[in-house]
């Protein structure tokens, strides 16, 4: 490999998600200090000169580098957690930020099966004692707290049978309350009384019937409010919802939050029929396949890792 050649992609292992571990052993391992120094003066975006005349680290790619450096260990474990526990610490560890990650809440109630949201339920009280209801109403101060209790509270008919009639009816409520301009949607108790206790064949019938009463997806309708969007996307069409994190996320330019939905995602849906669906609708959306994309953007053994997980669905 050229010097050249060799910064470039010493570069792209600084860059990307996780490191290339073999690279920087059988590159950065072999350089000699000159070499090294021609690396730091050529390479601005990860250091910069002092006023002292030499050149420094950039603070925040050395926060960047060792995040990187751990992202393999967090995925390996979050990985080989029992699904109850991953679930339960993913709540929590979504409640405990400044601002809760309200994605992370929906996408884990609405995408689980009720045994399985049931178990993490369990989960969190034996690893934190306390209910995932009464931590969401303490730390969600905001109008969507009634709709994220329901949701992780909920424990779904998940048999064949869904009353058409009824699917219309209730699509009909969906139509009315978006026509009404000044109605909080996510606050109608008629809304989160169906999104929170209704089948998810039952909220796809009504998906269905709302399309054929506006010509428009309710989904699309509900662009104006976020959490209500994501909600119906997670319950109706979880592999939409999933192929956008992983497109918005899979970039060399996105922040610390974006990069760990990566993992998440991939980790939690490996086990899934999600994930099979995931991918169909990633390359059927975005003209390139899931693995491709891993292989432009990520690193090392991280990358490998995740390469492997989702080749188990092929």
């Amino acid at each position: 490999m050229s010097e050249a050649n060799a910064y470039a992609a010493l570069t792209k292992a600084f860059s990307g998600l996780g490191v290339d571990e073999n690279l920087f052993i059988s590159t950065l391992g072999r350089w000699n200090r000159h070499q090294r120094q021609i690396y730091r003066v050529s390479t601005s975006g990860f250091f910069k000169e002092d006023e002292r005349q030499f050149q420094r680290w950039d603070d925040r790619h050395i926060l960047q580098l060792r995040q990187e450096f751990l992202r393999l260990k967090d995925a390996v474990v979050l990985y080989t957690m029992h699904p109850w526990e991953r679930d339960a610490r993913l709540f929590k560890e979504a409640l405990l930020l400044k601002v809760p990650q309200r994605d992370v809440l929906i996408e884990t109630a609405c995408t689980r099966s009720s045994e399985d949201l049931l178990g993490a339920r369990k989960a969190y009280h034996s690893l934190f004692e306390h209910s995932i209801e009464e931590d969401i109403a303490h730390h969600v101060k905001t109008h969507e707290r009634k709709l994220l209790v329901a949701l992780v509270n909920s424990y779904r008919y998940e048999g064949p049978r869904v009353n058409e009639d009824l699917a219309k009816t209730e699509a009909k409520v969906f139509v009315n309350a978006l026509k009404d301009a000044k109605k909080n949607l996510i606050e109608d108790e008629e809304i989160v009384r169906i999104l929170s206790t209704r089948s998810k064949l039952h909220l796809k019938a009504i998906y269905s019937h709302y399309k054929e009463l506006t010509g428009n997806f309710l989904d699309e309708d509900l662009d104006g409010d976020l959490i209500l969007k994501q909600v119906v996307q997670c319950l109706c069409s979880p592999q939409t919802y999933f192929s956008k994190i992983l497109i918005s996320s899979l970039r060399l330019d996105v922040d610390e939050t974006a990069k760990d939905s990566v993992t998440r995602v991939i980790v939690t849906r490996a086990d899934d029929d999600d994930m099979k669906l995931i991918k169909e609708e990633f390359h059927s959306k975005y003209g390139t396949t899931l693995a491709a994309k891993i292989e432009e953007v990520a690193n090392g053994s991280y990358k490998d890792f995740l390469l492997t997980i989702i080749a188990k669905s092929d």
